[in-house]
Formats: structure tokens, C-alpha cells, sequence
């Protein structure tokens, strides 16, 4: 009898490290500084006395940027290991004298007896690639003490999101030479997109920004491969939050359902924890 593959486990997600390894190899202080602008937005500017879990990692970008704004101690962990590696060059090169530390673990693995708890869990796009989204979320939420503040950006629940997951599965499944066709024919149809709202592509590549740093051709693979993949609505977020004894304290993004013609933004959520972990 056929068996479905494990979506939880890394060997049948796309190969994100690979795609962050790539990028941080350009990061500097700009990188760094717009990483600082979104954590701040979120969480503020200071988090000086606080520890801070960083639940997919990356490029280790915003563990830096953690630390740049005063963490006491930045725990990064990511299920793949090149962004654990990327993570760990990065910080050495940049960070070799503060506290922090990277895992090479999953969300579903996580040992908080050996982890404690912190004052801070942050998850930007991570936990809808996971296979297992509530249960990620869940997991997540574990590491946050009472008192503490729950960071993550979900990709927002759209008309076009099956076509997206079938997109994906293909891509993360095909060579490496229909994955670069599959790039440019997004690119071109993005590029039409903006020239009927009398945009140009290059004026938006030069001025791209989002909230993790990527570029837009590292973003644009990024988007196309991100294997396994959820969307959520942000009343369904907050119903699975609430029972894990957290309460919404601000959001960035749109409650509704969208488009997602080009793609699916995520919505940014900041939750509060009232009570202790959920048994």
C-alpha cells in the first residue's frame, strides 16, 4: 500500500537553507537595519532582560537583529541544516561576544526542559511550511512564558491558495532547470502585472522590501518552493491561540480573504500569554 510522505519531517520540504544561505551572503547593514525596523514593529525596540527563541531561523538575520536591540540571550532553532549553519557564521561573525545559541531541531522535537522558557518566541513565515501548522503553532507557543509575547507572520488565506499548494508541490518536486523556467515565467508575468498598473519591474526590485530582509529574486524562490504550505485567516489564528491561554495584542495584515493572484502575504500576529503553558 502507497504511504504518504511525512510533511513534517525536512527531507520532503523545499530546500529554504539553501535559498538563505545564498541570500546571506550579501547581508550587511541594511539587511540588518530593516531586520531591526520589523522586529521593532512587532515587539519594540528594546528587549534588553528579555530571551528570545527564534523558531526558523534562516539566514539568522533577525537573531542578530535580536540582539542588536538588547536580548540578554538569542536561541535560534531551524529543522534545516543549512540555515542552522548560515545562522551560526553569521552570528559569529557579527555577534561573537553576546549569548546566544542554533539548533538543528524541529519545532515538533523541541526539548523545553533542556530550552526553558522565554520572554519572547518569534516565527516570521515559518510555521505554515511545517506540515503541520496548528500543531507547529502549538508547539511554538510552549516556549513562551507567562507574561511573555508570541511573534509570528502566517500566510494569509486566499482564493488562489490550492492553486499555490499545487504549484509548490511541483516545484519542489522538479529539476533544477524547470524550477528556473518556473522562475522567469513568474517574473515576466509579475513584471506584466506592474506594467498595467504602469509600474516597472525595475524600479520594484531596486526599492523591495519585506519584512525579513530577502531580495526579490531570493524571495521570488522562495515564494515558488515553499513546500509544505498553509494559509490561515486571522479569526482562526486567534481561536487557536485562545485556548492556549493567549490574547491578541496587535496585528499587521488584512482579517479577510484575499486575491493571491501573484502570492500570499502573511499576516503579522502579536499575541500576549495570560496564563501558563497548556498541558
Amino acid at each position: 500500500m502507497h504511504k504518504d510522505p511525512d510533511l513534517t519531517q525536512q527531507e520532503t520540504h523545499f530546500a529554504f537553507g539553501k535559498n538563505w544561505a545564498s541570500y546571506a551572503a550579501g547581508v550587511g547593514d541594511s539587511q540588518l537595519e530593516q531586520a531591526r525596523r520589523g522586529l521593532a514593529r512587532l515587539l519594540g525596540d528594546d528587549l534588553r532582560n528579555k530571551r528570545f527563541v527564534d523558531v526558523g531561523c534562516g539566514s539568522g538575520v533577525h537573531a542578530l537583529a535580536a540582539l542588536s536591540l538588547g536580548a540578554t540571550e538569542v536561541v535560534a532553532i531551524d529543522i534545516d541544516p543549512d540555515s542552522v549553519a548560515t545562522t551560526r557564521t553569521l552570528l559569529e561573525t557579527y555577534a561573537g561576544g553576546s549569548a546566544w545559541s542554533a539548533h538543528h531541531a524541529s519545532v515538533f522535537e523541541l526539548d523545553y526542559a533542556t530550552l526553558g522558557d522565554f520572554d519572547v518566541a518569534y516565527s516570521w513565515g515559518v510555521l505554515h511550511h511545517t506540515g503541520d501548522m496548528d500543531r507547529a503553532v502549538r508547539c511554538a507557543a510552549k516556549l513562551v512564558r507567562p507574561g511573555g509575547e508570541f511573534a509570528l507572520a502566517l500566510y494569509r488565506r486566499t482564493f488562489f491558495c490550492e492553486l499555490w499548494k499545487a504549484e509548490k508541490k511541483w516545484y519542489t518536486a522538479a529539476d533544477t532547470q524547470a524550477q528556473k523556467r518556473a522562475e522567469r515565467m513568474y517574473i515576466e508575468a509579475f513584471r506584466a502585472g506592474l506594467a498595467v498598473t504602469g509600474r516597472s519591474l525595475g524600479k520594484y526590485v531596486a526599492s523591495y522590501q519585506n519584512e525579513r530582509g530577502m531580495d526579490f529574486y531570493h524571495d521570488v524562490r522562495d515564494w515558488l518552493g515553499g513546500w509544505p504550505y498553509e494559509s490561515v485567516t486571522a479569526q482562526d489564528v486567534d481561536r487557536l491561540m485562545e485556548p492556549l491561554g493567549f490574547a491578541r495584542t496587535r496585528m499587521f495584515g488584512k482579517a479577510g480573504v484575499g486575491v493571491g493572484l501573484f502570492g500570499v502575504g502573511c499576516n503579522e500576529y502579536v499575541y500576549k500569554r495570560r496564563t501558563g503553558p497548556a498541558k
